[in-house]
C-alpha cells in the first residue's frame, strides 16, 4: 500500500479513518511523505483536495464544532507543532451512528492524520502551550455557509481531556479551564446551540 497505514471506521463510525505515514529516521532527523495521492488511491480513497489551511492556537483554545451546510467538506487534519484533541461528530441523516462522536489525540510526535468525511461536525482543543494545525479540504471555503453545534452539548457528550467545568446550559465556556488555563472560545463558538435545536 505504499507509505501509509490506515485504521478505518473508528469506534464503528463509517468513514472516519486514522492515517499513519511511514517515517524514515536517522541521526540527521526524519523524513516522511505527508500526502501521496497514489497511496491514498491504493488505500481506496478517491478524494480531490483543493485547499490547504493552517492555524496556530494557544493552550486552552477550543475551535468548533463546525460544519458546512450546503458545501460540506472532507478534511484530512494533522498537527505539526504541539498537541490537540481532535473531534468529529456524525451529522449524516439516516446514519446508524448519527450524533456519535470520536476523538483523536494528534501531536507533532505521533504524526497521525485524521480523515473526516463530509457530513461531520469538527472541532479541536489545544492541550500544549501552542499548536499548529493543518488540514486539507476537498471543497473551497464558502463564506456564510458555516454552521455550528455547541462544543459542550450534553446530548453529544464529548469528553474533552484536561477540561474542567460545569455545564450551565450554554456554550459560553464561562468557568471552564484546561489544566488550569481558562478555556478560550471565539465569539461565534460561544453561541452555538445543541445538535437537536440546530438540526431540527
Amino acid at each position: 500500500m505504499g507509505q501509509i497505514t490506515v485504521e478505518r471506521n473508528l469506534d464503528g463510525i463509517g468513514g472516519l479513518c486514522l492515517i499513519t505515514p511511514t517515517v524514515f529516521q536517522d541521526g540527521r532527523g526524519f523524513f516522511m511523505e505527508t500526502y501521496n495521492q497514489r497511496d491514498m488511491a491504493d488505500a481506496g480513497f478517491d478524494i480531490l483536495f483543493v485547499q490547504d489551511n493552517q492555524s496556530g492556537s494557544a493552550k486552552g483554545v477550543l475551535r468548533g464544532l463546525h460544519f458546512q451546510k450546503r458545501f460540506p467538506q472532507t478534511k484530512l487534519v494533522r498537527v505539526i507543532r504541539g498537541a490537540v484533541f481532535d473531534v468529529a461528530v456524525d451529522l449524516r441523516r439516516g446514519s446508524g451512528t448519527y450524533g456519535r462522536w470520536h476523538g483523536e489525540m494528534l501531536t507533532e510526535e505521533n504524526r497521525k492524520q485524521f480523515l473526516i468525511p463530509r457530513g461531520f461536525a469538527h472541532g479541536f482543543l489545544v492541550l500544549s502551550d501552542f499548536a499548529e494545525f493543518c488540514y486539507k479540504c476537498d471543497d473551497f471555503y464558502h463564506p456564510n455557509d458555516e454552521g455550528g453545534i455547541a462544543w459542550n452539548d450534553p446530548e453529544i457528550g464529548i469528553v474533552w481531556p484536561g477540561l474542567s467545568g460545569i455545564y450551565r446550559g450554554s456554550a459560553s465556556g464561562e468557568g471552564y479551564t484546561v489544566d488550569g488555563v481558562p478555556l478560550i472560545l471565539s465569539e461565534k463558538d460561544r453561541k452555538w446551540a445543541g445538535v437537536t435545536a440546530t438540526l431540527k
